[in-house]
């Protein structure tokens, strides 16, 4: 992606259709997260990785175990002469590498159900209260499965619900490891799909690819919906961090105009603007869904809107050409919260085949491409000095037709300023916690000196409990008084 000075309408910024697929030519698209890669590739390349370090490792543990045993001193009498070895750690290894294979078997073997009821003594089951997003999603789940015959639809339901279960349990993997666990589980699915005799019903006999994917559509909607919370921005990973740093640099870049970046938009025609708020929400929108599939359906109609904004701003039809530099003017403009986050768990937990081909693939492509220049964009990029970069980028000026003449609509001037009042509040707020802590401070350092000065007082003149003078004769004369009382009455019963 670059900005390059040549024609007097456009200065050629725009992405060829081969920029977009797959590094190794296997004719789907790449992913800036995946390195180029489309899923598929990627999952293989990971593999191969990890194989080869599995070897590495293996390789290491031998020579490791070849010079303790040359180093080795003579064993003393009576003591056992076996060498030793790393048999276990090569074992292992051996069936870490061999798990991946078999993601079927792991899912729905035999061997998968009798741990499932030794845990139920062990641990107890999870109670989570659903939210509305979850009960409503298991709502159309349940719709979905009426369609199915009854067997086909208690298959669905009872490996959705344990694959939900043993992911919540999973809480010592990493956020990769949890990513590929869902993708073997989608890959086991549609096999299962394909070939169990569950699925041999009406809606299976003869289905095309549309139907298989209808259903792993509905299969990844409702498990991902119960998943959210535990998948979504992990606080294991970076992802926060990250959406601070991307959300600080597009609110620094607000300046950049739809010239800038060759984006065929004309923002004084009302049906446009109307157009570009209609797209803004829906990128603001991608944060407020839990599900993948549903995140995509928001930058799919944002890019349909996209279309029409330059269909209608140049009076022609719009191309694949002018796309990208709109879509990068409109994640610039609105600024959607935790965008790195919503990106990464898309790519992570989506059903591969959706992002490597389709139309939902090829607009979350061409997004992950806007983040990725956004966040390399310099002078150079725009055809402005360096100077002109500086000044824009540090407030000292602003473009003409910049910012003060920009039109904005009302929904998003209450977000920029929702976001000063929280930037003031956390100010506040981290106020308040360095009095409190101060507070604290002066309190444990008072409690400190009060207990000093009492056990200095306790050292100089320390208490003595004596016992209490009686007077003499007290003794007597409380005796004598005691023997001259009258005797105690003695209750009577009365007959009458």
């Amino acid at each position: 992606m670059n900005l390059s000075s040549s024609s007097k309408k456009k200065r050629g910024f725009h992405m060829k259709e081969s920029e977009l697929m797959c590094k190794n030519g296997c004719g789907f698209y790449g992913n800036v997260a995946w390195q180029g890669y489309c899923s598929k590739c990627w999952r293989e390349v990971c593999q191969k990785s990890r194989q080869a370090q599995i070897e590495s490792d293996a390789l290491l543990a031998r020579k490791i175990a070849d010079s303790e045993r040359a180093h080795s001193l003579q064993p003393a009498s009576g003591q056992s002469n076996e060498p030793l070895t790393f048999d276990k750690f090569e074992e292992k290894k051996k069936q870490q590498s061999s798990t991946r294979s078999k993601a079927v078997k792991t899912f729905f073997g035999k061997t998968a159900k009798s741990p499932n009821k030794e845990m139920v003594g062990q641990h107890p089951p999870m109670e989570r209260k659903h939210s509305t997003e979850s009960q409503k999603a298991m709502g159309d789940f349940m719709e979905f499965l009426k369609m199915l015959n009854r067997p086909a639809a208690q298959d669905l339901n009872k490996q959705c619900r344990l694959f939900v279960e043993k992911i919540q349990r999973a809480t010592h993997l990493s956020v990769d490891e949890q990513s590929e666990m869902v993708q073997d589980f989608y890959a086991a699915m549609g096999e299962r799909i394909k070939s169990h005799v569950a699925f041999k019903g009406k809606l299976a006999q003869g289905s095309s690819q549309d139907q298989l994917e209808g259903m792993l559509d509905n299969i990844e909607k409702v498990i991902m919906t119960r998943l959210y919370r535990t998948l979504f921005c992990p606080p294991y990973t970076d992802d926060e961090q990250k959406d601070l740093a991307v959300q600080n640099r597009i609110r620094r870049l607000r300046w950049i105009l739809p010239a800038m970046l060759d984006a065929v938009i004309d923002e004084s025609s009302p049906r446009v603007r109307e157009l570009i708020e209609r797209a803004q929400t829906d990128l603001i929108e991608v944060n407020s869904r839990r599900a993948p599939i549903d995140k995509l359906s928001c930058i799919v109609r944002c890019s349909k809107n996209i279309f029409k904004i330059i269909s209608l701003s140049q009076d022609a039809p719009a191309s694949a050409d002018d796309y990208l530099p709109a879509i990068i003017y409109m994640v610039l403009k609105a600024n959607p919260p935790q965008l790195h986050s919503n990106i990464q768990y898309i790519t992570r937990f989506a059903n591969p085949s959706r992002l490597m081909q389709g139309e939902a693939g090829y607009y979350f492509t061409n997004a992950c491409c806007a983040i990725s220049f956004i966040e390399n964009l310099d002078a150079q990029s725009l055809s402005l000095t360096q100077e002109e970069y500086d000044s824009y980028m540090a407030g000292e000026a602003v473009p003409p037709g910049g910012l003060s003449q920009e039109p904005i609509c009302d929904g998003l001037r209450l977000m920029y300023a929702n976001l000063t009042s929280l930037e003031e509040l956390r100010g506040r707020q981290d106020r308040l916690m360095k009095s409190a802590k101060e507070l604290q401070a002066e309190m444990t350092a008072w409690k400190d000196s009060v207990i000093k000065q009492v056990d200095d007082v306790l050292r100089e003149k320390p208490l003595i409990i004596r016992r209490a003078k009686v007077p003499a004769g007290l003794d007597t004369e409380i005796s004598s008084t005691s023997q001259n009382l009258p005797a105690p009455l003695v209750p009577e019963v009365v007959n009458k």
